[in-house]
């Protein structure tokens, strides 16, 4: 990787201006090579169907790392996207644009819809993480200021509040080692400067306006939009379905919030949790 981000390396006569003419398994060099590295890097992201080792990652690792794993491991995948492999082969990215926009729809979709279906808090925002990271990847491909401002903006926007999120369930795991969602009701009665953080937290990662990740899947969105009309890369039909991922957001973490946080105190370790 080292030498392929070299300059001198891709002069005239140099190994990889010769090896770029050719083909290698019926896929042009380049193409190819442009494919192994954003397979390396969309594993870190992570995208769908890539994602599976993140969500049991998240479930056995303590709090600290969860923070860290999220925060900032992740987002190193879709700096090394921009950075490597958009830099070094521009145009097997436009050639695989509409590819990897597919890849970033469904990821926002499906990782969206596993959220919902969690009963796992950490799972839950697990899910959560791969679907705001599809944003990222779809702002990418739309190759517009737009979408790249939007997913350099929603990387820094999503390690700050996944970090949040994550330290918040961390807390109620310290003190109950519990995290099913079904044996928590009502605690904000119990608990409401706790509930406050958490209603901020989530807020703040459901995409409300006023926060970063409302100007980060703005842009992301937009950019992706305009591409149809800037350089025909996307058609506006992923910027659509994409922001039905906005839509899911506010679904689960709605839905968790009201599960959780309202209605009658009811715990499931009783008044030894309400000592915890």
């Amino acid at each position: 990787m080292i030498l392929m981000m070299d300059p001198a390396n891709y002069a005239d006569g140099s190994i990889f201006s010769i090896i770029a003419k050719y083909d290698l398994f019926g896929v042009p060099a380049r193409l190819l090579a442009f494919i192994v590295l954003f397979i390396a890097f969309a594993i870190k992201v992570p995208i769908v169907p890539l994602h599976t080792w993140l969500p049991d990652a998240h479930v056995e690792a303590p709090t600290p790392v969860s923070i860290i794993l999220a925060g900032l491991l992740l987002k190193v995948g879709g700096y090394g996207i921009i950075r490597i492999c958009y830099s070094i082969f521009p145009d097997a990215a436009v050639q695989s644009a509409w590819w990897i926009g597919l890849i970033g729809v469904i990821s926002i979709i499906y990782g969206a819809l596993n959220a919902l279906a969690q009963t796992d808090l950490k799972r839950l925002i697990a899910y959560s993480s791969i679907s705001h990271m599809g944003f990222v990847l779809l702002g990418i491909a739309s190759s517009t200021a737009e979408g790249i401002s939007g997913a350099m903006l929603q990387m820094i926007s999503h390690g700050a509040l996944s970090s949040m999120l994550f330290f918040l369930v961390g807390m109620i795991y310290q003190r109950v080692h519990d995290r099913e969602i079904a044996n928590f009701r009502g605690l904000a009665d119990i608990m409401p400067q706790f509930t406050f953080f958490v209603m901020i937290a989530f807020f703040a990662s459901l995409g409300l306006p006023g926060f970063s990740a409302f100007m980060a899947e703005a842009f992301s969105l937009i950019g992706a939009f305009n591409s149809a009309q800037v350089n025909g890369l996307l058609p506006r039909w992923m910027a659509v379905l994409g922001s039905v991922g906005i839509l899911l957001g506010a679904a689960y973490f709605l839905w968790t919030l009201q599960r959780m946080f309202f209605g009658q105190t009811q715990l499931k370790g009783g008044d030894e949790w309400l000592s915890n």
